[in-house]
């Protein structure tokens, strides 16, 4: 179970981690200034298995890989947005963050604590009681987000 970050629309990358900190590569030192320009509470109080929750095309501009690996950083385990840019998509299931897309943000909030249950397809909100359905990944992607990203992944299947 984790705490809802809420955000709204446009979320993108520069928001995400500001384009300044692109010469660290470590995620947790990421993490660290993670929204700084607009929650500024957010590094120093998010924690490992808390979850964002976003409107329309999260994650937009840029195509750096920077902005999922800070979100994976500061303990992030999912990312629940109506729509997702693709390049920030595809760039999270690389490196094994959970993402989902859903017509439900609206009726989670800021501070909420949530579970997803990915297997059966549903956020559980505890704070007000309520499930929402979600759309499944296909299983080669769910893959790849178990395995913890695509080189994991990749490793499995050589060792095969």
């Amino acid at each position: 179970m984790g705490r809802v970050w809420k955000f709204g629309d446009d979320i993108d990358t520069d928001i995400i981690i500001p384009g300044k900190y692109l010469v660290i590569n470590d995620p947790e030192e990421l993490a660290k200034h993670a929204f700084e320009n607009i929650r500024k509470d957010f590094a120093k109080h998010v924690k490992r298995g808390d979850v964002i929750v976003a409107g329309r095309n999260f994650g937009s501009g840029s195509s750096r890989e920077h902005a999922p690996l800070a979100l994976k950083g500061a303990g992030i385990e999912w990312v629940i947005a109506r729509s997702f840019a693709r390049i920030f998509f595809r760039n999270a299931i690389n490196i094994g963050l959970g993402v989902i897309e859903t017509d439900h943000v609206d009726a989670i909030d800021d501070g909420d604590e949530v579970d997803v249950d990915f297997v059966n397809g549903k956020i559980i909100n505890r704070t007000k009681d309520e499930e929402y359905e979600i759309k499944r990944l296909p299983e080669f992607l769910t893959r790849i987000i178990d395995k913890g990203g695509l080189i994991n992944f990749a490793k499995e299947l050589v060792r095969q």
